[in-house]
């Protein structure tokens, strides 16, 4: 389990994306579509959040879990989604997350090794859109990628989930 403080909040959507491109962060086609959506939403003002990840498995699926039973699960433990705007934000804190497997990159219907998802409420059940965003570096690049999963998909135990422990203004 590995815990994080993250700040959020304070920037537009124009702001946060600007940023995001400064840093060279990529973005998939999938994240493009989400951050552009206008169900995606930023909050005016800034509030730190502990977040923590975990393995499907550590969330108690060691033959791997569909995202209702992880996003239930991880409730029953006092864990909550995350606002879709701490994809963006945690990138741009996240600089030096670990090399995923840039070898392998055929893998159908499964998260890439390496990665890490961003649980986040699911926007709408159409299955061409994104359900979220994922984390994942790739020959030294950083990359902020969406993703499609639907009500069946089974994750691997050995995939990264990101949750929120608690959430707290930032006072000034």
């Amino acid at each position: 389990m590995i815990k994080r403080t993250v700040e959020i909040g304070g920037l537009t959507k124009a702001q946060l994306i600007r940023k995001l491109q400064q840093n060279s962060i990529l973005m998939n086609e999938l994240g493009e579509k989400l951050l552009a959506d206008d169900q995606f939403t930023t909050s005016a003002a800034k509030y730190s959040l502990q977040t923590v990840e975990l393995t499907v498995g550590e969330l108690g699926f060691p033959d791997g879990g569909t995202t209702g039973q992880i996003f239930k699960r991880a409730s029953e433990l006092d864990l909550e989604l995350c606002p879709l705007e701490l994809g963006p934000h945690l990138r741009l804190v996240y600089l030096d997350q670990p090399e995923g497997n840039s070898g392998n990159l055929t893998q159908r219907h499964r998260a890439p090794l390496g990665s890490i998802t961003i649980a986040s409420e699911i926007l709408t059940e159409d299955e061409d859109f994104p359900k979220g965003f994922y984390l994942r570096r790739i020959n030294g690049v950083l990359w902020l990628r969406g993703y499609r999963a639907d009500h069946l998909h089974v994750w691997n135990p050995d995939d990264h989930f990101i949750f929120i422990q608690t959430k707290k203004p930032v006072e000034d």
